[in-house]
């Protein structure tokens, strides 16, 4: 009997060791994903991924939970651009490395320290045959999304730059962003040029659900960029413009997309913490729902990182060994739209309470009546007939902006050491086919010319 029972052990594990075999032959990755997703968190340095988990902790449970970010975290990355601008970037040299993995200066777009044009991995995706797509919560023609359509040697050229995607508009197969301002002008519209090409063009959202699949598309959102995610009518509209960009381009050769949380760098910039962990939730939805799609499609690759880090912002300020995210979790405005209703209405306790979503001390409340009387100086100009009648109104409502913001930092004790970018080092995320290619220490330019190699040859 032992023998028998030992033979036929022998034989099924044979037989499984085969099945195993067979199993793996069949799974084998290959070695050029069919879709590429980058995505860059714009400004999110690794304070931001840090301040979300507390952010989005269940305060119920003893455990704090991951996030998106936690679970598909794989390394870092340095953000210097070229010598020529030290060691601190900004977002057009930053996105110029991720898209062409080259260094410049500060303000490049798309080019190199000589100004010269240098190929990008949308445009190398495009040569290739795959289908294209870009979305962005700024306006479409800001630094990011430019540094990988366009090359222009200066950031602020904005209206040179939406004149070059007329040019190249066979690059593009679907863009969404904001941008009225560039693209319908006194001198030209953008726009109907795209339409006269044979673009769909909408301007809200529910316009996403009536696309037709075989045309290219262009949507404009708002005059520059789209609102925060906090005052937005869609305050997932990241997730909600990148489900509409991938079923719209989605097929047999497959795509390459640009995905941008713009204004996590517009929070930092601002130092307003509320309107960042808005972008972040945002940012956060759009990560999990891409895990969800790369479940259904291995053949998807997804990588994330910042271009740099906006604001020094930290988690803790003034000596407190604590920060406190509860009253950013129950806020349903950003600190920008309080301030924008505070200046039209009488600053009661009551309205106040409604407006921030927790109730205000006796001194948050005179901050605000404070901020939003006018000074002296205001008075004399209103007093002497100022052609620009609405000064006052405006440096009213920065006074009330400014006074929201320092509310809610001291109630959650963050901290910010400046309003510009940091030079330091930027968490790496990435999930799908090939993603342990971006495993451990990178700079950013690794990160594109890795995307290059995924992308392959245009001569194969």
């Amino acid at each position: 009997m032992k023998k028998k029972f030992t033979v036929v052990a022998v034989t099924l594990l044979v037989t499984a060791c085969n099945a195993t075999q067979v199993s793996k032959v069949e799974v084998i990755e290959p070695s050029h994903p069919k879709n590429i997703i980058m995505i860059v968190g714009d400004g999110m340095g690794p304070a931001y991924t840090s301040a979300y988990r507390y952010f989005n902790d269940d305060p119920n449970t003893a455990e704090i939970e991951d996030t998106v970010f936690d679970r598909t975290l794989v390394g870092m990355s340095s953000t210097y651009p070229a010598p020529v601008s030290g060691y601190v970037t900004d977002s057009a040299a930053g996105a110029t490395a991720l898209s062409a993995g080259v260094k410049t200066y500060n303000g490049a777009i798309g080019v190199d320290v000589n100004k010269q044009p240098v190929e990008t991995v949308l445009e190398r995706a495009k040569s290739l045959g795959k289908k294209t797509g870009v979305v962005v919560t700024s306006q479409i023609n800001h630094a990011t999304p430019a540094s990988f359509m366009a090359h222009n040697v200066e950031r602020g050229n904005y209206n040179e730059i939406a004149d070059s995607y007329i040019e190249n508009y066979t690059n593009y197969d679907f863009v969404l962003g904001g941008g009225w301002k560039f693209f319908i002008r006194e001198d030209r519209n953008l726009v109907t040029e795209f339409q006269d090409l044979g673009f769909q063009y909408i301007d809200e959202y529910a316009g996403l659900a009536t696309l037709q699949k075989d045309k290219p598309v262009i949507g404009l959102f708002d005059e520059v960029g789209l609102p925060w995610a906090l005052d937005d009518s869609d305050p997932s509209r990241l997730k909600t413009m990148t489900k509409a960009a991938i079923k719209h381009i989605e097929n047999e050769q497959g795509f390459f997309m640009l995905v941008e949380a713009s204004q996590v760098d517009w929070g930092g910039h601002s130092n307003d913490i509320a309107a960042a962990m808005g972008e972040m939730r945002d940012l956060a939805m759009t990560l999990e729902y891409l895990e969800e799609y790369v479940a259904n499609h291995p053949d998807t690759l997804v990588v994330l990182t910042a271009d740099h880090s906006t604001g020094g912002f930290t988690l803790g300020s003034d000596g407190k060994y604590s920060w406190l995210p509860e009253v950013l979790r129950n806020m349903q405005h950003s600190p920008s739209k309080i301030a924008e209703k505070l200046l039209d209405a009488e600053i009661t306790q009551e309205y106040a309470d409604e407006l921030f979503s927790f109730t205000l001390t006796a001194e948050e409340l005179a901050q605000l009546k404070e901020a939003k009387a006018p000074s002296q100086e205001e008075q004399q100009l209103d007093s002497k007939g100022n052609p620009y009648a609405d000064t006052s109104a405006n440096i009213q409502k920065k006074a009330l902006y400014t006074a929201a913001k320092h509310i809610v930092d001291k109630r959650t004790i963050t901290g910010w050491t400046t309003g510009a970018h940091t030079a330091i080092d930027v968490p790496v995320f990435a999930f799908g086919s090939q993603s342990e290619r971006f495993n451990g220490l990178n700079t950013n330019t690794n990160i594109a010319n890795t995307v290059f190699s995924l992308l392959g040859d245009k001569s194969k």
